[in-house]
């Protein structure tokens, strides 16, 4: 009986692969295809090389060089100087205009309001019942007139058990979330200096 040329031909093929992953030791991984997608011809980091003189490959920045993202115009040591330089001299470019006021508000229910409350008040959902470091209200007497420039400081480094938020809210949003505070503030002040309703007492 004649073999049909394509039963050969496949036979032929499947002997060739099995004569070729059969050689070697349990090491030897066999022929390599494209060995530059799996062996990459690049330096790891931190791996010795010679293409530079101190050997190393993960270099240091470029002198005056400004990473993507940084906060440029924030330039205030993690230092308690800094904290209060940055209350002197640190003033909020934005202007409290409503569109200002709606973002900070997105930002602030995200970011804020599970520790700070909805209305500033520190009574946020993680409220522990108890606990010796409870969240300070915007409208204590410490904080009610905290300039802006340290509550952008706050953000950015964090304070006390408030951890830093520079990773998750850029430079503009910092001071987005801050007009809203500033606003939640007003509000509070101006509800407190309202006149008392004597509407009932006048009646009776």
């Amino acid at each position: 009986m004649k073999i049909k040329p394509r039963i050969w031909k496949g036979t032929l093929a499947f002997a060739a692969m099995a004569l070729v992953s059969c050689g070697g030791g349990p090491e030897d991984p066999g022929l390599e295809f494209m060995p530059d997608m799996y062996r990459s011809p690049s330096y790891e980091t931190y791996q010795a090389s010679d293409f530079f003189k101190d050997s190393v490959t993960a270099l240091e920045p470029v002198k005056g060089t400004i990473p993507r993202g940084y906060d440029t115009y924030f330039a205030y040591p993690n230092t308690n100087e800094g904290y209060e330089a940055a209350g002197t001299e640190l003033r909020s470019p934005l202007t409290a205009d409503s569109l200002t006021l709606a973002h900070g508000k997105r930002l602030y229910d995200i970011n804020c309001k599970h520790c700070h409350g909805a209305k500033g008040d520190g009574k946020g959902t993680l409220l522990i019942k108890g606990d010796p470091f409870p969240v300070p209200s915007y409208f204590d007497a410490n904080l009610a007139d905290l300039p802006e420039g340290k509550m952008y400081f706050s953000i950015t480094y964090g304070k006390n058990l408030m951890g830093p938020h520079g990773n998750l809210v850029n430079p503009q949003e910092r001071w987005q979330i801050i007009a809203y505070i500033k606003d939640l503030q007003q509000q509070h002040k101006d509800a407190g200096s309202a006149p008392a309703d004597t509407t009932a007492t006048a009646s009776n």
